[in-house]
């Protein structure tokens, strides 16, 4: 008798999307690297697997455009200095306020719990708690009135 393997089942395209942007968006901060040049050496990667690349260009393009306007959003929700963050949760971060800020067609809900997802695969132990936390307190101001309406 075989033994079975449960499966975990298939990451969304759009998911996978968000992983490669929080790369690129990593990447981006640690090494100051060309927006542009992340954007076309992980299209001609060809073992990423399916994603969508609108959404990844999207994603990488916004958070390194808007970045000092995001920082500026995010900070007062912070109980300590950005500096102070892991540049994993600053990504995170990043990525979810920009999101959050700037496509109101994704639930809130979905940003918030693609960026704590986001942050337990490629973040610290307790990391994902702070990523909620911060993020609940931004969607609550920027996204009032569909956070109310639940």
């Amino acid at each position: 008798m075989k033994e079975q393997i449960a499966k975990s089942p298939a990451k969304s395209a759009r998911h996978r999307a968000r992983e490669l942007a929080l790369q690129g968006i990593y990447q981006w901060r640690m090494t100051g690297g060309d927006r542009l040049e992340i954007d076309k050496a992980t299209r001609a990667e060809k073992s990423l697997g399916k994603y969508d690349v609108e959404l990844f260009s999207q994603l990488l393009r916004g958070v390194v455009d808007h970045n000092q306007s995001l920082v500026a959003e995010l900070t007062p929700h912070l109980d300590r200095d950005i500096n102070e963050l892991s540049p994993i949760e600053f990504s995170v971060l990043l990525l979810g306020a920009f999101e959050l800020s700037r496509h109101p067609e994704v639930p809130y809900r979905v940003v918030i719990n693609e960026a704590v997802e986001l942050a337990k695969t490629f973040g610290g132990t307790d990391g994902h708690k702070f990523v909620n936390g911060v993020l609940d307190k931004l969607a609550a101001q920027v996204r009032a009135v569909e956070v109310n309406a639940k």
